[in-house]
């Protein structure tokens, strides 16, 4: 006799500097944390019940992190994704506060060279921005390529993480 698995899937809003951030958990870990009008955001109805209750933790580091208090997010989370998708989050993850690095390094370092289009398609994917940081990622020429929360973002999150955010453009 088999039986379903459930699943439970529940969100919550949190304000930012750089938005409203939309938090989803299943079974109680970060699955997902969505800003407004990203790519590749997944459609509301998949978000699960309101719900604060899971995320203590993750608006505790999150706002340590926005006051300039954390560099490291230390948080169980569950991402879903290919193998490969799974292989690049991991590497954004080691990627160190305020450094960044290049779609083709990221290729070299998963021991795929030529795959900087395949990563970059990968970090776009990425399920849990900021604190998978995926706008640690840069084209080869040092250009803010394509980010999902949109480029004024990510040159945003970048000049916080070098203490110079006041160099960039408010826009929300």
């Amino acid at each position: 006799m088999t039986t379903a698995s459930t699943t439970t899937r529940q969100h919550t809003v949190v304000d930012s500097p750089y938005g409203a951030l939309t938090l989803v958990a299943t079974d109680g870990t970060l699955c997902g944390l969505y800003m407004t009008g990203q790519r590749h955001r997944p459609s509301e109805e998949t978000f699960g019940l309101p719900d604060p209750r899971p995320f203590g933790q993750v608006t505790a580091q999150l706002e340590a992190y926005f006051a300039g208090e954390l560099t490291d997010f230390d948080l169980p989370l569950r991402l879903e994704g290919t193998p490969f998708q799974r292989s690049v989050w991991a590497e954004l993850a080691r990627i160190p506060y305020g450094e960044t690095r290049s779609y083709g390094e990221l290729a070299d370092i998963l021991g795929k060279p030529g795959a900087s289009r395949a990563v970059g398609l990968a970090n776009g994917k990425n399920p849990v921005g900021i604190i998978v940081p995926c706008h640690r990622v840069i084209g080869a020429s040092g250009s803010l390529t394509g980010y999902g929360g949109g480029l004024e973002r990510k040159q945003r999150l970048l000049a916080f993480e070098r203490g110079a955010e006041a160099e960039a453009p408010v826009l929300f």
